[in-house]
Protein backbone atom coordinates (compact mmCIF):
# COMPACT_ATOMS: atom_id res chain seq x y z
CA UNK A 1 0.00 0.00 0.00
CA UNK A 2 1.45 3.23 -1.32
CA UNK A 3 1.50 6.16 1.53
CA UNK A 4 -0.45 9.13 0.17
CA UNK A 5 0.27 11.53 3.11
CA UNK A 6 4.00 11.58 2.77
CA UNK A 7 5.44 12.62 -0.96
CA UNK A 8 8.51 10.94 -0.82
CA UNK A 9 7.27 7.49 1.27
CA UNK A 10 6.24 6.20 -2.54
CA UNK A 11 9.39 6.92 -3.80
CA UNK A 12 11.02 4.57 -1.20
CA UNK A 13 8.84 1.87 -1.75
CA UNK A 14 9.30 2.52 -5.39
CA UNK A 15 12.70 1.73 -5.36
CA UNK A 16 12.30 -1.45 -3.39
CA UNK A 17 9.36 -2.54 -5.87
CA UNK A 18 12.07 -1.73 -8.92
CA UNK A 19 15.15 -3.52 -7.07
CA UNK A 20 13.02 -6.70 -6.22
CA UNK A 21 10.10 -7.24 -8.50
CA UNK A 22 11.54 -6.11 -11.80
CA UNK A 23 12.56 -9.23 -13.40
CA UNK A 24 15.29 -6.94 -15.41
CA UNK A 25 16.61 -5.65 -12.41
CA UNK A 26 19.93 -6.50 -12.85
CA UNK A 27 19.50 -4.26 -16.44
CA UNK A 28 18.87 -0.65 -14.41
CA UNK A 29 21.63 2.34 -15.54
CA UNK A 30 23.42 4.93 -13.62
CA UNK A 31 22.11 7.09 -16.21
CA UNK A 32 18.67 5.71 -16.54
CA UNK A 33 17.81 4.93 -13.19
CA UNK A 34 14.17 5.64 -10.69
CA UNK A 35 15.13 9.23 -9.88
CA UNK A 36 16.98 10.76 -12.95
CA UNK A 37 13.10 8.80 -14.77
CA UNK A 38 11.40 10.57 -11.86
CA UNK A 39 13.11 13.78 -12.78
CA UNK A 40 12.72 14.22 -16.16
CA UNK A 41 9.89 15.84 -17.72
CA UNK A 42 8.72 12.43 -19.86
CA UNK A 43 5.95 10.55 -17.53
CA UNK A 44 6.32 7.84 -20.70
CA UNK A 45 9.20 6.67 -18.51
CA UNK A 46 6.77 5.98 -15.65
CA UNK A 47 4.28 4.31 -17.18
CA UNK A 48 3.71 0.52 -17.76
CA UNK A 49 5.63 -2.27 -19.41
CA UNK A 50 4.22 -2.48 -22.58
CA UNK A 51 4.29 1.47 -23.59
CA UNK A 52 7.72 1.95 -21.88
CA UNK A 53 10.46 4.14 -24.12
CA UNK A 54 12.95 2.40 -22.19
CA UNK A 55 14.07 -1.09 -21.31
CA UNK A 56 15.71 -0.53 -18.65
CA UNK A 57 12.69 1.00 -16.14
CA UNK A 58 9.30 -0.46 -15.92
CA UNK A 59 6.65 0.27 -13.55
CA UNK A 60 3.30 -1.05 -12.45
CA UNK A 61 0.87 1.39 -13.68
CA UNK A 62 -0.88 2.29 -10.84
CA UNK A 63 2.42 3.46 -8.95
CA UNK A 64 3.15 5.31 -11.35
CA UNK A 65 -0.18 7.84 -10.64
CA UNK A 66 1.03 7.70 -6.78
CA UNK A 67 4.55 9.01 -7.90
CA UNK A 68 3.36 11.48 -10.74
CA UNK A 69 0.72 12.94 -8.35
CA UNK A 70 2.53 12.86 -4.61
CA UNK A 71 2.76 16.32 -3.58
CA UNK A 72 6.42 16.92 -2.79
CA UNK A 73 8.26 14.55 -6.17
CA UNK A 74 9.47 17.19 -7.55
CA UNK A 75 10.92 19.80 -4.73
CA UNK A 76 12.45 16.38 -3.84
CA UNK A 77 14.09 15.39 -7.67
CA UNK A 78 17.85 16.97 -7.09
CA UNK A 79 18.29 16.25 -3.73
CA UNK A 80 17.47 12.52 -4.39
CA UNK A 81 19.46 12.65 -7.70
CA UNK A 82 22.63 13.08 -5.61
CA UNK A 83 22.56 9.64 -3.11
CA UNK A 84 20.87 7.85 -6.34
CA UNK A 85 24.02 7.75 -7.37
CA UNK A 86 25.84 6.10 -4.45
CA UNK A 87 22.76 3.88 -3.70
CA UNK A 88 22.55 2.50 -7.33
CA UNK A 89 25.98 1.36 -7.15
CA UNK A 90 25.83 -0.39 -4.20
CA UNK A 91 23.01 -2.10 -6.14
CA UNK A 92 24.60 -3.13 -9.31
CA UNK A 93 27.94 -4.59 -6.83
CA UNK A 94 24.94 -6.41 -5.21
CA UNK A 95 22.90 -7.40 -7.54
CA UNK A 96 25.87 -8.21 -10.10
CA UNK A 97 27.21 -11.08 -7.45
CA UNK A 98 24.14 -12.59 -6.32
CA UNK A 99 20.10 -13.35 -6.77
CA UNK A 100 19.01 -10.77 -4.77
CA UNK A 101 15.64 -9.82 -6.21
CA UNK A 102 14.38 -13.81 -4.74
CA UNK A 103 13.57 -15.24 -1.57
CA UNK A 104 14.85 -13.99 1.59
CA UNK A 105 17.37 -11.51 0.05
CA UNK A 106 14.61 -9.76 -0.61
CA UNK A 107 13.63 -8.71 2.12
CA UNK A 108 17.12 -8.88 4.01
CA UNK A 109 18.04 -6.44 1.62
CA UNK A 110 15.08 -4.04 1.51
CA UNK A 111 14.19 -3.63 4.74
CA UNK A 112 17.36 -2.06 5.35
CA UNK A 113 17.37 0.19 2.90
CA UNK A 114 13.49 1.57 3.43
CA UNK A 115 14.62 1.97 7.05
CA UNK A 116 17.61 4.40 6.02
CA UNK A 117 16.09 6.05 3.44
CA UNK A 118 12.84 6.77 5.21
CA UNK A 119 15.26 8.58 8.46
CA UNK A 120 17.05 10.62 5.51
CA UNK A 121 13.76 11.71 4.45
CA UNK A 122 12.38 12.70 8.06
CA UNK A 123 15.97 14.33 8.61
CA UNK A 124 15.45 17.13 5.41
CA UNK A 125 12.02 17.65 5.96
CA UNK A 126 13.10 18.50 9.41
CA UNK A 127 15.99 20.97 7.82
CA UNK A 128 13.26 22.29 5.54
CA UNK A 129 11.03 22.95 8.36
CA UNK A 130 13.34 24.81 10.67
CA UNK A 131 14.33 27.13 7.14
CA UNK A 132 10.44 27.94 7.02
CA UNK A 133 9.85 28.76 10.74
CA UNK A 134 11.15 32.39 9.98
CA UNK A 135 8.52 33.30 7.52
CA UNK A 136 6.06 31.93 9.59
CA UNK A 137 7.35 34.16 12.23
CA UNK A 138 6.91 36.72 10.19
CA UNK A 139 3.18 35.43 9.48
CA UNK A 140 2.21 36.25 13.40
CA UNK A 141 4.14 38.98 14.07
CA UNK A 142 2.65 40.83 16.89
CA UNK A 143 2.43 44.59 16.41
CA UNK A 144 3.51 47.48 19.05
CA UNK A 145 1.74 49.69 17.80
CA UNK A 146 -1.96 50.06 16.56
CA UNK A 147 -3.09 49.12 12.85
CA UNK A 148 -5.90 50.38 11.65
CA UNK A 149 -7.55 48.38 8.83
CA UNK A 150 -11.45 48.06 7.15
CA UNK A 151 -14.37 48.21 9.51
CA UNK A 152 -16.33 45.03 9.66
CA UNK A 153 -20.08 45.47 9.06
CA UNK A 154 -20.02 48.55 6.91
CA UNK A 155 -22.97 49.15 4.53
CA UNK A 156 -25.03 46.64 6.99
CA UNK A 157 -27.98 47.28 8.91
CA UNK A 158 -27.90 47.95 12.98
CA UNK A 159 -24.37 48.10 12.68
CA UNK A 160 -21.69 50.42 13.74
CA UNK A 161 -20.50 52.49 10.37
CA UNK A 162 -17.41 53.99 10.38
CA UNK A 163 -15.07 56.30 8.40
CA UNK A 164 -11.54 55.95 9.15
CA UNK A 165 -12.07 56.38 13.43
CA UNK A 166 -14.90 58.90 12.89
CA UNK A 167 -18.23 57.36 13.44
CA UNK A 168 -21.05 58.05 10.99
CA UNK A 169 -23.99 57.05 13.68
CA UNK A 170 -24.86 56.53 16.80
CA UNK A 171 -25.10 53.14 19.24
CA UNK A 172 -28.43 52.89 21.27
CA UNK A 173 -27.34 53.36 24.64
CA UNK A 174 -29.77 52.18 27.35
CA UNK A 175 -31.73 54.03 29.67
CA UNK A 176 -29.97 54.52 32.99
CA UNK A 177 -31.57 51.50 35.19
CA UNK A 178 -35.59 52.60 34.62
CA UNK A 179 -37.10 51.05 37.97
CA UNK A 180 -34.21 49.15 38.40
CA UNK A 181 -34.47 47.58 42.36
CA UNK A 182 -30.69 47.38 43.99
CA UNK A 183 -27.37 48.47 42.63
CA UNK A 184 -25.02 46.68 40.52
CA UNK A 185 -21.63 45.35 41.50
CA UNK A 186 -18.44 44.23 39.00
CA UNK A 187 -16.62 41.39 40.57
CA UNK A 188 -13.40 40.49 39.26
CA UNK A 189 -10.32 37.81 39.95
CA UNK A 190 -7.09 39.46 39.93
CA UNK A 191 -3.76 39.43 41.88
CA UNK A 192 0.06 40.44 41.24
CA UNK A 193 2.23 37.87 41.90
CA UNK A 194 5.01 38.59 45.11
CA UNK A 195 8.04 37.61 42.87
CA UNK A 196 7.36 39.56 40.00
CA UNK A 197 8.44 42.70 40.92
CA UNK A 198 11.42 41.26 41.46
CA UNK A 199 12.06 39.70 38.15
CA UNK A 200 11.35 42.15 35.95
CA UNK A 201 13.87 43.93 34.29
CA UNK A 202 13.05 47.01 33.54
CA UNK A 203 15.02 47.46 30.07
CA UNK A 204 14.38 44.19 29.13
CA UNK A 205 10.39 44.27 29.22
CA UNK A 206 9.53 47.99 29.18
CA UNK A 207 6.40 48.51 26.81
CA UNK A 208 5.42 52.18 25.42
CA UNK A 209 1.33 53.10 25.08
CA UNK A 210 0.84 56.57 24.61
CA UNK A 211 3.40 58.95 27.25
CA UNK A 212 3.32 55.93 29.42
CA UNK A 213 6.58 52.94 29.71
CA UNK A 214 5.26 49.76 31.74
CA UNK A 215 7.19 47.04 32.98
CA UNK A 216 5.15 43.81 32.76
CA UNK A 217 3.23 44.36 36.41
CA UNK A 218 2.58 47.70 35.79
CA UNK A 219 1.14 46.59 32.03
CA UNK A 220 -1.16 44.20 34.51
CA UNK A 221 -2.06 47.31 36.62
CA UNK A 222 -2.66 49.29 33.44
CA UNK A 223 -5.03 46.97 32.22
CA UNK A 224 -6.98 46.77 35.72
CA UNK A 225 -7.31 50.49 35.93
CA UNK A 226 -8.65 50.87 32.01
CA UNK A 227 -11.34 48.27 33.43
CA UNK A 228 -12.69 50.09 36.28
CA UNK A 229 -11.98 53.21 34.45
CA UNK A 230 -14.79 52.04 31.65
CA UNK A 231 -17.30 51.22 34.70
CA UNK A 232 -17.11 54.34 36.42
CA UNK A 233 -18.17 55.86 33.01
CA UNK A 234 -20.79 53.96 31.91
CA UNK A 235 -22.20 52.70 35.24
CA UNK A 236 -20.70 55.66 37.79
CA UNK A 237 -23.16 54.34 40.78
CA UNK A 238 -21.53 50.61 40.65
CA UNK A 239 -19.41 49.09 42.96
CA UNK A 240 -15.78 47.41 41.58
CA UNK A 241 -14.57 44.43 43.86
CA UNK A 242 -11.33 42.60 42.99
CA UNK A 243 -11.01 39.02 44.86
CA UNK A 244 -7.61 38.44 45.33
CA UNK A 245 -4.77 36.07 46.88
CA UNK A 246 -4.71 37.22 50.56
CA UNK A 247 -0.73 37.28 50.04
CA UNK A 248 -0.69 39.42 46.87
CA UNK A 249 0.98 42.80 47.00
CA UNK A 250 -2.37 44.26 45.28
CA UNK A 251 -3.03 48.05 45.74
CA UNK A 252 -5.78 50.04 44.32
CA UNK A 253 -7.01 53.59 45.03
CA UNK A 254 -10.02 54.47 43.03
CA UNK A 255 -13.39 55.71 44.64
CA UNK A 256 -16.08 52.17 44.91
CA UNK A 257 -13.50 50.36 44.29
CA UNK A 258 -12.73 47.17 46.93
CA UNK A 259 -10.22 44.54 47.41
CA UNK A 260 -12.00 40.96 48.90
CA UNK A 261 -9.23 38.31 49.83
CA UNK A 262 -10.32 34.95 48.85
CA UNK A 263 -7.67 32.14 50.01
CA UNK A 264 -6.70 29.48 47.22
CA UNK A 265 -4.50 28.57 44.84
CA UNK A 266 -3.45 31.56 42.62
CA UNK A 267 -1.02 30.09 40.40
CA UNK A 268 -0.86 30.66 37.01
CA UNK A 269 -1.64 27.15 35.98
CA UNK A 270 -4.47 27.39 38.65
CA UNK A 271 -5.62 30.81 38.19
CA UNK A 272 -9.26 29.46 35.60
CA UNK A 273 -9.99 26.80 38.50
CA UNK A 274 -9.12 29.39 41.47
CA UNK A 275 -11.35 31.83 39.92
CA UNK A 276 -14.72 29.62 39.68
CA UNK A 277 -13.84 28.83 43.86
CA UNK A 278 -13.35 32.33 44.07
CA UNK A 279 -17.08 33.53 42.57
CA UNK A 280 -18.21 30.15 45.05
CA UNK A 281 -16.60 31.19 48.51
CA UNK A 282 -17.86 35.04 47.42
CA UNK A 283 -21.63 34.33 46.19
CA UNK A 284 -21.31 32.13 50.07
CA UNK A 285 -20.71 35.23 51.90
CA UNK A 286 -23.04 37.30 50.41
CA UNK A 287 -25.73 35.00 50.91
CA UNK A 288 -25.19 35.34 54.65
CA UNK A 289 -25.35 38.44 54.78
CA UNK A 290 -28.15 39.27 52.75
CA UNK A 291 -30.06 37.08 55.04
CA UNK A 292 -29.03 39.49 57.94
CA UNK A 293 -30.07 42.28 55.55
CA UNK A 294 -32.98 41.00 53.40
CA UNK A 295 -33.74 44.55 52.36
CA UNK A 296 -30.29 45.64 50.91
CA UNK A 297 -30.39 43.72 46.99
CA UNK A 298 -26.96 43.90 45.14
CA UNK A 299 -26.99 42.04 41.71
CA UNK A 300 -23.04 40.81 40.86
CA UNK A 301 -22.01 40.72 37.74
CA UNK A 302 -18.82 38.80 37.16
CA UNK A 303 -15.93 39.59 34.94
CA UNK A 304 -12.50 39.05 33.47
CA UNK A 305 -10.63 42.27 34.10
CA UNK A 306 -9.55 42.93 29.89
CA UNK A 307 -13.45 44.68 29.54
CA UNK A 308 -14.47 47.33 28.50
CA UNK A 309 -18.27 48.41 29.56
CA UNK A 310 -19.36 50.69 27.50
CA UNK A 311 -23.28 51.16 28.28
CA UNK A 312 -25.63 50.88 31.41
CA UNK A 313 -26.01 47.02 32.18
CA UNK A 314 -28.99 47.46 34.34
CA UNK A 315 -31.50 47.21 31.69
CA UNK A 316 -30.81 43.00 31.90
CA UNK A 317 -31.92 42.62 35.82
CA UNK A 318 -35.11 44.92 34.66
CA UNK A 319 -35.50 43.42 31.33
CA UNK A 320 -35.16 40.13 32.23
CA UNK A 321 -37.14 39.47 35.68
CA UNK A 322 -36.95 35.69 36.43
CA UNK A 323 -33.30 34.66 35.90
CA UNK A 324 -30.92 33.64 38.13
CA UNK A 325 -27.58 33.78 36.50
CA UNK A 326 -26.76 34.60 32.45
CA UNK A 327 -24.03 33.12 30.57
CA UNK A 328 -23.16 34.39 27.01
CA UNK A 329 -22.71 32.64 23.93
CA UNK A 330 -21.76 32.74 20.19
CA UNK A 331 -22.06 30.29 17.23
CA UNK A 332 -19.09 28.13 17.90
CA UNK A 333 -19.20 24.66 18.32
CA UNK A 334 -16.39 23.40 20.39
CA UNK A 335 -16.86 26.50 22.97
CA UNK A 336 -20.40 28.14 22.41
CA UNK A 337 -20.17 29.24 26.15
CA UNK A 338 -17.89 32.15 27.37
CA UNK A 339 -17.12 32.17 31.02
CA UNK A 340 -15.41 36.43 31.27
CA UNK A 341 -19.34 37.66 31.72
CA UNK A 342 -21.66 36.24 34.08
CA UNK A 343 -24.16 38.33 35.77
CA UNK A 344 -26.17 36.98 39.28
CA UNK A 345 -29.56 38.42 40.56
CA UNK A 346 -28.88 39.65 44.28
CA UNK A 347 -31.88 38.01 45.74
CA UNK A 348 -31.18 34.78 48.09
CA UNK A 349 -33.07 32.06 46.08
CA UNK A 350 -31.20 33.31 43.02
CA UNK A 351 -27.36 33.64 44.92
CA UNK A 352 -28.03 30.27 45.99
CA UNK A 353 -28.96 28.86 42.68
CA UNK A 354 -26.29 30.48 41.05
CA UNK A 355 -23.62 29.12 43.87
CA UNK A 356 -25.29 25.47 43.28
CA UNK A 357 -24.71 25.84 39.64
CA UNK A 358 -20.79 26.96 39.53
CA UNK A 359 -20.26 24.40 42.16
CA UNK A 360 -21.63 21.45 39.64
CA UNK A 361 -19.14 23.48 37.05
CA UNK A 362 -16.17 23.16 38.89
CA UNK A 363 -17.05 19.44 39.94
CA UNK A 364 -17.07 18.87 36.38
CA UNK A 365 -13.62 20.85 35.89
CA UNK A 366 -12.18 18.91 38.77
CA UNK A 367 -13.16 15.60 36.75
CA UNK A 368 -12.99 15.72 33.31
CA UNK A 369 -10.87 18.86 32.47
CA UNK A 370 -7.77 19.41 34.68
CA UNK A 371 -5.89 19.25 31.76
CA UNK A 372 -7.09 22.55 30.84
CA UNK A 373 -6.60 24.28 34.04
CA UNK A 374 -4.64 27.00 32.65
CA UNK A 375 -7.27 27.97 30.01
CA UNK A 376 -10.13 27.02 28.64
CA UNK A 377 -11.14 24.59 31.73
CA UNK A 378 -13.88 26.70 32.70
CA UNK A 379 -15.93 27.11 29.37
CA UNK A 380 -15.68 23.83 28.76
CA UNK A 381 -17.01 22.61 31.91
CA UNK A 382 -19.85 25.35 31.89
CA UNK A 383 -20.76 23.18 28.53
CA UNK A 384 -20.94 19.87 30.15
CA UNK A 385 -23.07 21.08 32.33
CA UNK A 386 -25.25 22.80 29.77
CA UNK A 387 -25.68 20.41 27.35
CA UNK A 388 -25.61 17.36 29.91
CA UNK A 389 -29.43 18.43 30.58
CA UNK A 390 -31.75 16.77 28.28
CA UNK A 391 -32.55 17.82 24.97
CA UNK A 392 -31.02 21.08 25.23
CA UNK A 393 -31.20 22.67 22.05
CA UNK A 394 -27.64 23.71 21.24
CA UNK A 395 -28.82 25.00 17.62
CA UNK A 396 -29.89 28.09 19.96
CA UNK A 397 -26.50 29.09 20.04
CA UNK A 398 -26.47 29.79 16.03
CA UNK A 399 -28.62 33.08 16.72
CA UNK A 400 -27.69 36.02 18.63
CA UNK A 401 -31.42 36.26 20.49
CA UNK A 402 -31.50 36.14 24.47
CA UNK A 403 -32.89 32.80 25.75
CA UNK A 404 -33.60 31.38 28.91
CA UNK A 405 -33.39 27.44 30.02
CA UNK A 406 -33.63 25.67 33.23
CA UNK A 407 -30.68 24.01 34.14
CA UNK A 408 -29.73 21.90 37.59
CA UNK A 409 -32.40 24.42 39.38
CA UNK A 410 -31.52 27.40 38.03
CA UNK A 411 -33.28 29.66 35.80
CA UNK A 412 -30.03 30.62 33.29
CA UNK A 413 -30.39 33.33 30.81
CA UNK A 414 -28.71 33.09 27.58
CA UNK A 415 -26.99 36.59 25.99
CA UNK A 416 -25.59 36.84 23.17
CA UNK A 417 -21.59 37.69 22.99
CA UNK A 418 -22.17 40.16 20.44
CA UNK A 419 -24.06 42.25 22.71
CA UNK A 420 -22.57 41.38 26.07
CA UNK A 421 -19.05 39.87 24.89
CA UNK A 422 -18.36 41.18 21.70
CA UNK A 423 -14.48 40.94 20.96
CA UNK A 424 -12.43 42.32 18.53
CA UNK A 425 -11.80 38.77 16.36
CA UNK A 426 -15.08 37.61 16.29
CA UNK A 427 -16.32 40.94 16.18
CA UNK A 428 -14.68 41.22 12.81
CA UNK A 429 -15.93 37.65 11.23
CA UNK A 430 -18.98 35.98 12.33
CA UNK A 431 -20.35 39.02 14.18
CA UNK A 432 -20.33 40.93 10.82
CA UNK A 433 -19.44 43.93 12.35
CA UNK A 434 -20.48 46.31 15.68
CA UNK A 435 -23.96 45.77 16.91
CA UNK A 436 -25.13 49.63 17.59
CA UNK A 437 -26.89 48.05 21.04
CA UNK A 438 -23.40 46.69 21.96
CA UNK A 439 -22.90 46.57 25.61
CA UNK A 440 -19.20 45.12 26.71
CA UNK A 441 -15.94 44.50 24.46
CA UNK A 442 -13.93 41.81 25.58
CA UNK A 443 -10.07 42.65 24.49
CA UNK A 444 -9.17 38.87 24.96
CA UNK A 445 -6.13 37.23 23.97
CA UNK A 446 -3.01 39.70 22.31
CA UNK A 447 -5.25 43.20 22.22
CA UNK A 448 -4.82 44.24 26.23
CA UNK A 449 -2.25 47.50 24.13
CA UNK A 450 -5.72 47.77 22.05
CA UNK A 451 -7.26 48.25 25.37
CA UNK A 452 -5.20 50.72 26.74
CA UNK A 453 -5.20 52.54 23.93
CA UNK A 454 -8.64 52.64 23.23
CA UNK A 455 -8.78 54.21 26.75
CA UNK A 456 -6.40 56.86 25.53
CA UNK A 457 -8.10 57.92 22.63
CA UNK A 458 -11.53 58.21 24.53
CA UNK A 459 -10.02 60.34 27.23
CA UNK A 460 -9.15 62.69 24.45
CA UNK A 461 -11.95 62.80 22.53
CA UNK A 462 -14.44 61.90 24.97
CA UNK A 463 -16.66 60.58 21.83
CA UNK A 464 -17.72 56.69 22.86
CA UNK A 465 -18.50 55.90 18.84
CA UNK A 466 -15.22 57.28 17.70
CA UNK A 467 -13.54 55.03 19.98
CA UNK A 468 -15.24 51.56 18.95
CA UNK A 469 -14.75 53.09 15.27
CA UNK A 470 -11.25 52.57 17.01
CA UNK A 471 -11.42 49.29 17.78
CA UNK A 472 -13.49 47.96 15.33
CA UNK A 473 -10.96 49.19 12.60
CA UNK A 474 -7.61 47.74 14.67
CA UNK A 475 -9.22 44.87 16.06
CA UNK A 476 -7.88 42.05 13.26
CA UNK A 477 -4.38 42.79 14.31
CA UNK A 478 -2.91 40.66 16.95
CA UNK A 479 -1.03 43.00 19.68
CA UNK A 480 2.69 42.54 21.64
CA UNK A 481 0.43 42.13 24.51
Amino acid sequence: MIVADRGHFPIVVAMILLACKIPVCPRIHLQQGLFACLCSADPQLLISPAKSSSPHIFLPSPLFSQLLFAPEWKLKCKWLQAISFFLFFVFQSALSKMKICSGWHRFIFGLPVLFILTHLFYVRELYKNSKMEEPRKQLYKKYDHLILGPAAGQGLPNRLQCEGTKALNRIHASNNRPGLDGSIAFVTVFTIYNSSHGNVDAKSSSTVVGNASYNKVDRSMAVLNVFINFIQVAMPQSEVIILTDPASDLSVHKNRVSLYPIQGEYSRDKLMLQRIRSYIIFLETKLQNINQKPKNITHYIFTDSDIAVVDDLGQIFHDHPNFDLTLTFRNNKAQPLNSGFIAVRGTPDSILRAKLFLQEVLKIYSLKYMNASRMLGDQLALVWVVKSKPHFDSSRFAKALAFSEDIGGASVLFLPCSLYNWTPPEGAGQFHGMPLDVKVVHFKGSRKRLMLESWNFYSSSTDIEDMLCLILGSGRTKYDF
